[in-house]
């Protein structure tokens, strides 16, 4: 993860803290320029689309430089920090570690394909190569490629049209065409929608393309790419500069703009991708559960539970594992690359949390072979982790089925998108007394209202009934725990 500027200054570059994420935004620094540091020593604190981690620095030395100041958004692999190792300040006339990390990290010119490309990400990314393929001929150059480059050159002669290109000078002008700015996410959905990032006008800061202008590109309603053809007047080639976005006013008194990033952008990615990708199917039950919360009374006596956090959420969680156990099928995955269903033979149950920072889902690892004072103490730690923003990107990968409690809210039940990649989620209504017919009577008892959604890939309806009607006949009939589980 370091560079050598100078013969004894190191770069720390800004890790991969998930898994395969494209960025963090710093959020607070805990050194200043001038500081001597340790290996191991926390220098600050980044949040990336998934938690806030805070970062070690990997050795001895002292701070040199900081490269960005606190609520920049900086890519993975970028230099985020100098430190001088030898601890020594910096001899005349060398260049500052911030000038030589931009130096470091100045786009290269664009090359063919497999012409030395350096990964972008913490190991991901190609692998470097000295091989370089022999420049192409002209006559090798695709007559769309030729008529596009008759038409920039005529536009940078001067003439207005293509009709007087010059086509030595024109090849040139094609060559050196920058690279497209892109993150690769963004490369990847134009790779997929089959649109050519040399062809899409960016909207984004500096001239990156965002995902907008690939839909954009790739909309049907867009007429074919095709070369500009010869007309007097005018010319009517495309520019190499993005057009003025339109000017957006606003009231900057009564409304204000919150930038979307972090853990809020990244929920939002990830429920559009799951809502157009997993077919829903969301089924209802409304069940008392006036023994459930006897029960729950009785385990804050006991022994065995003291000091643990007991409380309805647990025996839901309980019920939907054994619900799992006796409907194993429900508990997998789809493999869209590999067209393959993956069964788990495992339950990471993820519970869903409000945080300051917004939504987010970690979970508990191998729930399943968890004892019920085991279940709660993961539980309670979950829970205060979340609260305190310091939850783990480990913690919420690899889950399988998860709980959402919106009755905390006072909210009846939902119908609740599915966590990326989980096959199932449960919601879990507000508990309240309500009128219901026991033994034959009206009488108040304890009602709520659960909600399971499925993906209807993996889940068809009798086995996401059986599913639910199971978690709904435990939290009835509590000793069911017992007998089924």
């Amino acid at each position: 993860m370091t560079t050598m500027t100078e013969a004894s200054v190191r770069e720390f570059k800004m890790p991969d803290v998930g898994e395969g994420l494209t960025e963090a935004e710093i959020l607070k620094w805990y050194v200043q320029p001038g500081d001597t540091v340790t290996d191991g020593q926390v220098v600050c604190e980044v949040e990336t689309a998934k938690a806030a981690v805070e970062l070690p620095i990997p050795y001895d030395g002292v701070v040199r430089a900081l490269h960005f100041p606190e609520g920049t958004t900086v890519d993975v692999g970028t230099a985020i920090i100098a430190v001088d190792v030898a601890g020594a300040a910096a001899p005349a006339g060398t260049p500052a570690p911030a000038a030589a990390a931009a130096a470091e990290q100045k786009p290269a010119e664009p090359e063919a394909e497999g012409s030395g490309r350096q990964p972008v990400l913490v190991g991901y990314g190609v692998a470097a190569s000295s091989t370089k393929r022999r420049p192409r001929k002209a006559a090798e150059i695709p007559a769309q490629e030729s008529a596009v480059t008759a038409a920039v050159q005529a536009e940078l002669n001067g003439h207005g049209t293509a009709a007087h290109p010059a086509p030595a000078p024109g090849l040139s002008a094609l060559t050196e065409r920058p690279r497209p700015l892109a993150k690769p996410p963004v490369r990847k959905l134009a790779k997929d929608l089959g649109v050519d990032l040399a062809t899409v006008v960016p909207s984004g800061p500096d001239g990156i393309i965002t995902r907008e202008d690939v839909h954009a590109a790739a909309s049907p309603v867009q007429a074919p790419a095709q070369p500009p053809a010869p007309q007097p007047g005018p010319a009517a080639v495309p520019t190499v500069t993005a057009a003025p976005a339109p000017t957006v006013t606003y009231d900057a008194v009564r409304e204000t703009r919150v930038p979307i990033k972090g853990v809020r952008k990244a929920t939002a990615q990830a429920m559009v991708g799951s809502a157009f990708t997993a077919p829903h199917v969301t089924e209802f039950v409304t069940v008392d559960v006036t023994r459930t919360l006897k029960l729950v009374e009785e385990l804050k006596q006991d022994k065995d539970m003291q000091g643990l956090r007991v409380n309805p959420l647990l025996l839901i969680a309980k019920a939907l594992l054994v619900a799992i156990k006796r409907n194993p099928e429900v508990n997998a995955s789809w493999d869209e690359a590999n067209q393959e269903i993956v069964r788990k033979h495992y339950v990471n149950l993820g519970i869903a949390a409000a945080t300051p920072r917004g939504l987010i889902v970690p979970n508990i690892k191998d729930a399943h072979d968890k004892t019920l004072p085991q279940l709660a103490e993961a539980l309670g730690e979950l829970v205060a982790t979340a609260r305190e923003g310091k939850t783990s990107p480990a913690a919420m990968q690899g889950g399988t089925v998860t709980i959402t409690n919106v009755g905390v809210f006072g909210v009846d039940t939902g119908t609740p998108i599915l966590n990326p990649g989980e096959s199932a989620i449960l919601a879990v209504g507000a508990i309240k007394l309500q009128p219901w017919v026991h033994k034959g009577k009206v009488k108040p008892r304890q009602v709520t209202t659960l909600a399971l959604s499925f993906d209807h890939r993996l889940v068809d309806g009798e086995l996401g009934s059986k599913v639910l009607a199971d978690v709904a006949a435990i939290l009835e009939q509590p000793k069911r725990l017992i007998t089924w589980g």
